[in-house]
């Protein structure tokens, strides 16, 4: 097992919950920091749950000070923030952004950020320029690898209930072959296992990744 030590941003989403039980079982990093709004029910002889106010300046950098990779996985829904837009970019602009500040700030060589497929901060729609500039702000960086992963609709059973997701998983995935490639369906756990596959690359560099790319990845 090596001494590496990494941190993930959003475990109770349907991405971080796969990066998670990945990691605790792969030899290639010793620890995991789990950053957290409240307390969540892992328990595992690497992880490291750190309860902390992700406004709070002091405790965000000091949870992020000293990891070898932070892997972001975080994002809200209209739904969860009751269609307040401002609620809706402190979660999903803010949170990441500073992340890869103190990244920055602490020297840790690897960013790894969930966006989404057609992110653009010149775009109209509200959740894909939001996406974007949150790119921008992280390309903007000198962390030394930086890698963007822009899945489309993603596959998998989440923690809480959302069936008009179930029933478009069920309609689109068959018919997912008539899709242009960027735009397939793919199942989170292959997201959250290219992103450690991108880490362990070690490759200096700003990179983005979609359905094609991950794939690759992941085999």
């Amino acid at each position: 097992m090596s001494e590496k030590t990494a941190a993930i941003i959003g475990t109770t989403g349907l991405i971080g919950s796969h990066l998670l039980k990945s990691l605790q079982n792969d030899d290639y990093f010793k620890s995991i920091r789990v950053l957290v709004r409240r307390p969540v029910p892992f328990n595992h002889p690497k992880i490291n749950i750190l309860v902390i106010d992700f406004a709070d300046e002091t405790a965000f950098k000091a949870g992020i000070a000293g990891c070898d990779a932070v892997f972001c996985a975080v994002g809200t829904t209209n739904k969860k923030v009751k269609g307040d837009k401002a609620a809706y970019r402190k979660v999903d602009y803010d949170i990441p952004v500073n992340a890869a500040r103190y990244c920055e700030e602490t020297s840790c060589p690897h960013f790894l950020l969930v966006s989404s497929v057609g992110a653009s901060s010149k775009g109209g729609n509200f959740y894909l320029k939001l996406k974007g500039e949150v790119e921008d702000m992280v390309k903007s960086t000198s962390i030394s690898s930086v890698s963007i992963f822009r899945p489309s609709m993603l596959l998998g059973k989440r923690p809480e209930s959302r069936p008009m997701e179930t029933v478009a998983q069920a309609i689109i995935k068959p018919l997912s072959f008539l899709f242009p490639s960027q735009y397939k369906p793919i199942a989170a756990e292959d997201v959250a296992k290219a992103m450690i596959a991108a880490c362990k690359q070690d490759k200096p560099g700003f990179y983005i990744y979609h359905f094609k790319e991950m794939k690759s990845l992941r085999d």
